[in-house]
């Protein structure tokens, strides 16, 4: 006997990205408007760094409209991206009442933003929740996508889910309180968004990103734009990584396995640069890109204060051993995304953006960088 349950869902999941300048009012506005629905109860997740800069106020203004909140804060840095900081954040939110009518508000980077909107995608079986992002590297990497994910000690992001906010804030004032190398940490993503669909914003890269150390309110603004534009297009086209959403990991490959070989000594963007690197690198011998177009994206990660060699210390065997979690991997084959030139992507079928590659290819990349 069989019983057919028919279970169709159509969901809108559509947001707005707010960009500005002190968006904490707006926030507050957005609350008392009903942008989470009649949720009275906020619990506001930042780290130890964000808390006294921007969340601090952000819980106060909360309190001060009339709503209930608490803070929960966790450690600064990317080894707070665990299970268990989830599992913490998870227990405050119960002993302090929190239930399914509560709304999560996250303040900070992208480590913030992973791990609470992953808390908020699971508590009471999903609860609403909003970023504001603090960082270049949230605003280029965690606001558009819905991608919520933490860390494992086998490899970064692979326990996850899908799970949109309500809206994003990008508040570009925040980025005057960030030290050089997370503003260049965030370069690394913007950088990777004029190389894979945007050749008009990695030209204007070339032309001001020392202006972005200089906070330039109006370069700031560009590629702050520029980035959710970039990324909205291939996010609205496959909105669940089915074939062309592969393209954002560009450099990510080598990236992600750098950061956790580094035992995160590497900021993401740092690894991230690396990445990139090799993939040119290798695009060039076969045939993707050409070596000025390879020299041009070294030179611009360079000046961005971002490394284009993999560290000393790092162990290169180990690097390309690592390479294998990459969740491109097929049947045990290393699979990399290419650029073509700059400002596109290669493809290699019908909604197939991911080349298989050797261990040697890549090896012998690896260690003459």
């Amino acid at each position: 006997m069989k019983f057919y349950c028919k279970l169709k869902k159509v969901v809108d999941d559509s947001y707005d990205i707010e960009i500005g300048h002190a968006l904490q009012d707006t926030l507050i506005d957005d609350l008392k408007n009903g942008l989470l629905g009649n949720v009275k109860k906020f619990a506001v997740v930042t780290d130890s760094t964000v808390e006294g800069l921007y969340a601090d106020e952000i819980r106060e203004k909360i309190l001060e409209a009339g709503f209930q909140s608490d803070m929960i804060t966790i450690p600064a840095g990317e080894r707070s991206k665990t299970r268990a900081m989830k599992e913490y954040v998870e227990d405050t939110m119960l002993e302090s009442g929190y239930r399914r009518d509560c709304g999560v508000i996250a303040v900070g980077g992208g480590v913030v933003s992973d791990l609470a909107g992953f808390v908020a995608g699971t508590f009471g079986r999903g609860v609403p929740f909003v970023n504001y992002a603090t960082t270049l590297l949230s605003a280029a990497d965690a606001s558009v996508g819905g991608k919520t994910a933490v860390d494992t000690p086998l490899a970064t992001n692979l326990i996850g889910i899908f799970n949109q906010p309500k809206k994003v804030y990008i508040d570009i004032s925040a980025w005057k309180t960030l030290p050089r190398k997370q503003l260049s940490s965030g370069l690394a993503e913007t950088i990777k968004h004029g190389c894979l669909g945007d050749s008009e914003l990695f030209e204007y890269l070339e032309k001001n990103i020392e202006k972005v150390f200089e906070n330039d309110q109006a370069v700031c603004e560009y590629i702050a734009e520029k980035n959710c534009d970039v990324k909205y297009k291939v996010v609205m086209r496959d909105e669940r990584e089915s074939g062309l959403r592969e393209i954002l990991n560009l450099g990510h490959t080598v990236g992600r396995a750098i950061e956790t070989v580094s035992d995160y000594k590497l900021l993401h963007g740092e690894a991230v640069s690396i990445g990139l690197c090799a993939q040119a690198r290798l695009g060039e011998r076969l045939g993707f890109i050409s070596h000025e177009n390879v020299l041009r994206l070294e030179r611009l990660l360079l000046r961005a204060g971002l490394p284009a060699s993999v560290p000393k210390y790092i162990d290169r065997k180990a690097l390309v051993k690592k390479l294998y979690t990459d969740k491109k991997v097929r049947d045990g084959k290393l699979r990399f995304v290419f650029q073509h030139e700059i400002g596109a992507m290669e493809q290699f079928g019908e909604n197939n953006y991911g080349r298989e590659i050797s261990e040697r290819e890549i090896a012998d990349v690896l260690e003459k960088m």
